[in-house]
């Protein structure tokens, strides 16, 4: 499965150092620098079959992942770091909806107030997060059915939709009925 360890993690190093050359390169601003350099120390520190569970998660939600190829050993060890599968899936999911929300938010957010571009962006952000890797899974007419029985269901999905649904509704709150207001509703809320 993983014949030359040294080769997956420098390619992972190289991925890194590459990413951080195109934000220089580009005039990204610095804290962006934060990516490539999470990227090159998971290359440093990670072990290969979870890079690789991960690799497999983000092929899955693009559909281009065919589980039925790997080998008896390949699936054991895969379906062992089912975490890391999901998580690649949950990866994939938030780039693909991210692709449409961030131009819609920085469109939104020359046209009204900062915080009501954020709202748009993440209104338009949810529903894509969702239900966009199913639509192209069942464009692809893709076999999820052998993914789900290998590694599960991903329960990771609704735990991020809430937490950006949550993040959204406290700030229209904020924005609507007030910060004092939208302070004493969420202390309510959490029992404070």
């Amino acid at each position: 499965m993983f014949e030359n360890e040294i080769q997956t993690r420098c390619a992972i190093c190289g991925t890194g150092i590459l990413l951080g050359a195109i934000f220089l390169v580009a005039h990204f601003p610095v804290i962006l620098l934060v990516v490539p350099v999470a990227v090159l120390f998971l290359g440093l520190v990670a072990d290969p079959e979870e890079t690789h569970a991960v690799w497999y998660g983000m092929l899955s939600t693009l559909c281009v992942f065919d589980f039925s190829v790997l080998t008896d050993a390949e699936k054991e060890t895969s379906a062992e770091k089912k975490h890391y599968f999901w998580f690649g899936e949950v990866g994939m999911a938030a780039v693909l909806a991210g692709m449409f929300a961030v131009p819609a938010g920085y469109w939104l957010a020359g046209k009204t107030d900062v915080s009501l571009a954020f709202t748009g962006a993440a209104v338009v952000f949810l529903p894509l997060f969702v239900f966009m890797p199913k639509v192209i899974r069942y464009g692809m007419m893709a076999d999820a059915d052998a993914v789900i029985d290998a590694f599960g269901k991903n329960e990771q999905v609704k735990k991020v939709f809430w937490a950006v649904f949550m993040v959204m509704a406290s700030l229209v709150l904020a924005r609507i009925a007030g910060p004092e207001s939208a302070q004493q509703v969420i202390g309510r809320i959490m029992g404070m």
